[in-house]
């Protein structure tokens, strides 16, 4: 029977050799795709496993916007995660993970295709990582209650997964005690050990006190400062290789500011008070922090209102890079909007309880030692 279906998949792609079926065509397949293919044949199924291949496939698939569904319970908390899909002719909202809304969860943060999400219940808060490709998930022996997390990242020298925390409170864990409120510590995902303590950063709690997502650029996490509402001119940066923290100069002192990348260059939009007007800025020389201004966005307010029938609400916008153009999408009332750079209103969905993020999803089959063996991609996607 073997020799059949290897015969039979020769045949399919007669012609073709190997190395262009499994390099050119395969690697560039989504997820789910690439796990059917694996059971025409062996020979698929022996590459397509192999690390260095799901490295290539990771590497390319595509980095999609994640617009997160949320509910209010007393806070803001996630109902699903959904990306955005703008490639396609007609922009689409895909579902990724379903969330149990009793159990409060909040994505957290995304790198290499996992996503960190925490969960609080009357009896317990934790929490847990996360694989939308191949449906893992881990639950990470860190109390949630007693941290803040800052970000996740990837450290080379080592190719350890960790998570950047804040203590806030005061707790024993094990033989570590920490007191200070804007304390930082380090969790390695896979790890038994405690929290590795790594003393104060600079300006920690302005850093977290609105929540702000960290960037990943140059092998370091960013944050505009954040000041309780008022303007601010610092980024605060976290070099992931040395796992220290310093500073660098945003363009002018803004009060709304998040940062992207594009093409390898580190952006930063800002927003009116009212939300409609979008100012961004580039850093075109990083070393010597030499920022220009790009461009002035205005949304299209009129017709806007006109699709959204007028309700008054709140403007949620975020700038994000999107194959080699940058997104601008738009919350507001019960509808999600995109919009180009000149403005134009380009695709709307009426959806309610959604609203954009800077985190981005780009998946991968890549195997972690600290998820359970083998693929569970058809177990219900919910945590």
């Amino acid at each position: 029977m073997a020799d059949a279906s290897n015969q039979r998949a020769t045949a399919h792609h007669h012609g073709l050799p190997d190395e262009i079926v499994i390099w050119e065509i395969l690697v560039r397949l989504p997820p789910k795709s690439l796990l059917r293919c694996r059971a025409v044949c062996g020979a698929w199924r022996r590459a397509t496993s192999a690390r260095d291949f799901l490295l290539a496939h990771h590497a390319h698939q595509p980095a999609l916007p994640i617009v997160s569904g949320y509910s209010y319970g007393g806070g803001y908390y996630d109902r699903d995660i959904i990306t955005f899909d703008h490639r396609a002719a007609d922009a689409q909202i895909q579902h990724v993970i379903q969330l149990d809304v009793e159990r409060l969860c909040r994505l957290e943060a995304s790198c290499d295709g996992l996503l960190l999400l925490s969960c609080n219940t009357p009896d317990a808060s934790c929490l847990y990582i996360y694989n939308p490709a191949t449906r893992q998930h881990a639950t990470l022996p860190v109390l949630r209650d007693l941290f803040m997390v800052l970000g996740m990242y990837p450290h080379r020298p080592t190719g350890e997964y960790r998570i950047l925390l804040m203590y806030k409170k005061e707790n024993r864990l094990g033989p570590v005690v920490v007191r200070e409120h804007d304390t930082c510590c380090i969790f390695t995902l896979g790890s038994i050990q405690p929290p590795r303590n790594i003393g104060r950063p600079p300006e920690a709690e302005q850093v977290c006190s609105r929540g702000g997502v960290a960037l990943m650029f140059r092998g370091s996490l960013h944050w505009h400062l954040k000041q309780h509402g008022t303007e601010s001119n610092m980024i605060v940066v976290f070099d992931t290789t040395t796992e220290s923290f310093k500073q660098m100069h945003a363009p002018v002192a803004l009060r709304h500011a998040k940062l992207f990348e594009m093409d390898g260059v580190l952006g930063m939009f800002d927003r009116n008070d009212v939300g409609s007007i979008i100012n961004i800025w580039e850093l075109q020389d990083y070393e010597n922090q030499v920022w220009t201004f790009k461009c002035k966005i205005k949304l299209p307010v009129n017709e806007i209102m006109v699709l959204c029938r007028n309700i008054n609400s709140y403007w949620h916008a975020v700038v994000i890079p999107g194959d080699g153009e940058l997104l601008v999408l738009v919350q507001y009332a019960e509808w999600l909007l995109q919009l180009d750079m000149d403005g134009k209103l380009v695709a709307s969905f009426h959806q309610r309880e959604v609203t954009p993020t800077q985190l981005q999803l780009k998946q991968t089959l890549v195997p972690h030692t600290f998820f359970p063996d083998g693929y569970v991609v058809n177990a219900v996607p919910q945590i």
